[in-house]
């Protein structure tokens, strides 16, 4: 199965997740590059939309995302990606990018 580049300017969506735990570890966004690099290396890679160029998640921190698994929305327009992080996955030091909680 291949993922829809063509919806998002050729962009794709994914989500990055815990294969053990099943928390939300990040979002970043591939293109067609990115998405090949991953699944040939076993290490997620993005496109860094502001440094308009290609990032291996964990390059210069050694918390490398190794891909076990992986899954496309019923739309091929998003990819879910379960992984075992090599340390933790936000710059700032956090398991997860998502640590803010939005009060009512």
């Amino acid at each position: 199965m291949k993922p829809d580049f063509k919806k998002m300017g050729g962009l794709l969506p994914a989500i990055v997740q815990d294969s053990e735990t099943k928390e939300v570890l990040m979002l970043g966004f591939m293109n067609e590059e990115a998405w090949k690099k991953s699944f040939e290396t076993g290490r997620v890679t993005f496109f860094s939309r502001t440094r308009n160029k290609l990032w291996t998640k964990g390059e210069t921190s050694g918390n490398f995302l190794l891909i076990k698994e992986a899954f496309l929305d019923c739309d091929d327009d998003t990819v879910l990606i379960r992984v075992e992080a090599q340390g933790p996955t936000c710059h700032t030091g956090s398991a997860s990018c998502f640590f803010k909680a939005i009060k009512k």
